[in-house]
């Protein structure tokens, strides 16, 4: 698959990062089933715990929109440009999780040419899913 332009939008994503504490910028696109791709990026607080990550924002904008199955997700961010791929954390894997299940391919870029791409099953082995209690999912695409 070609994944320039979600890495594209995780890139525009980022551009709208509020991070003036940590100064780490990260930017996320969420692919939906039919197409449309939302974006999300890290919201801070002073406070800290109230933060939000890019990858939870764009679930939380595809969800209240009534978005239910999803295809990929990138995630890019201002450490990644200089170094290693960002991953999302574990609260992010969690709630990914709960919509994708084990086969959603996470794109980690640094940019259009330089990216990996892994299984959300790779990132969080074993997760807690709906099926844990005896409820259904919806598959990724």
């Amino acid at each position: 698959m070609n994944w320039d332009r979600l890495i594209e939008k995780a890139f525009e994503g980022m551009e709208k990062s509020y991070a003036p504490y940590s100064g780490f910028r990260v930017g996320a696109a969420l692919l939906a089933k039919d197409g449309e791709i939302y974006t999300g990026c890290n919201i801070e607080s002073c406070a800290y715990s109230p933060t939000i990550c890019a990858e939870r924002t764009a679930l939380a904008k595809a969800v209240s929109e009534g978005e239910r199955v999803f295809k990929a997700l990138a995630i890019v961010s201002s450490a990644g440009v200089d170094g290693g791929y960002t991953s999302p954390c574990g609260v992010c894997r969690q709630m990914l999780f709960e919509f994708c299940g084990e086969e959603m391919p996470v794109v980690l870029a640094k940019s259009k040419q330089d990216y990996q791409v892994v299984l959300l099953g790779e990132l969080l082995p074993r997760g807690f899913g709906p099926d844990k209690l005896g409820k259904e999912r919806a598959k990724c695409e």
